[in-house]
């Protein structure tokens, strides 16, 4: 195997769990990196063994180059992702979501089951960019930050920090803007959204086609607050997560 896809360095554990019911691969948002879900495995406990990706160019990856396509970067995931015998769900949040998918349809081509598909603040992948910015400018990233309210304010207006953030954050939003769907089977494994009442970027209607992509169950759980909900509402999404996989919580 390559260094590329060392499968060590594509996902981070924070939590033991010596005998695991299921495992939930979990993909970060754009400009976002693995210990964003810290709070979520800690909310599952040790019934769920959290795995969450870790993307190149950023925390112990940050002298790695940023892939810049998402169907690239599927691919990868895909091997690196290695199956094992436990039942596996994906949750993917934001342009996370879209790539979990993407993974998904990869790991069913080659046979290897998905118990759930869990999408989080993302519209349906059928559906065209929301927005077509170039993210050019560090104005427009920096707009675009701001609008999802990502990132604490104090952290863009600091120099140095904005010098970290912004080429990680340019790259990711240029990946999930220019994102298109190539052809290819629905899912059947259940596929169940999540969304905040006030998301900028992924409305009822467009977040309710995601049930256009799968044969298997179809379900929405909705919240108060915006694109990042989750901050918010992780005892409440533990629990339904939880519920889909028919597991118990501590």
């Amino acid at each position: 195997m390559t260094d590329t896809l060392d499968t060590a360095k594509w996902y981070k554990t924070f939590h033991p769990t010596p005998a695991p019911a299921a495992r939930l691969v979990c993909f970060p948002h754009a400009g976002g990196s693995a210990t964003y879900f810290w709070q979520l495995s800690a909310a599952l406990g040790p019934t769920v063994r959290v795995e969450s990706v870790q993307y190149p160019g950023r925390q112990d990856r940050r002298h790695e180059p940023l892939i810049g396509d998402l169907h690239t970067l599927a691919d990868l995931l895909t091997d690196a992702l290695a199956t094992g015998e436990l039942p596996t769900a994906f949750f993917g949040h934001s342009m996370g979501a879209t790539l979990a998918f993407e993974v998904a349809r990869r790991w069913a081509r080659r046979g290897t089951p998905l118990s759930s598909l869990f999408v989080s603040s993302r519209r349906a992948p059928s559906l065209p960019p929301a927005h077509r910015v170039a993210f050019d400018t560090d104005a427009d990233v920096l707009a675009e930050i701001r609008c999802l309210s990502g990132t604490d304010g104090r952290l863009l207006d600091d120099e140095e920090m904005r010098a970290m953030i912004l080429p990680i954050a340019r790259n990711d939003l240029r990946a999930a803007e220019s994102y298109t769907l190539h052809p290819g089977p629905d899912l059947n494994c259940p596929i169940i959204v999540l969304r905040g009442t006030g998301d900028p970027r992924a409305s009822a209607d467009e977040a309710d086609q995601w049930r256009n992509h799968t044969t298997g169950p179809f379900s929405t759980h909705t919240f108060d607050g915006g694109h990042f909900y989750l901050d918010t509402h992780i005892t409440e999404v533990a629990g339904i997560i939880s519920g889909h996989l028919d597991l118990e919580r501590p």
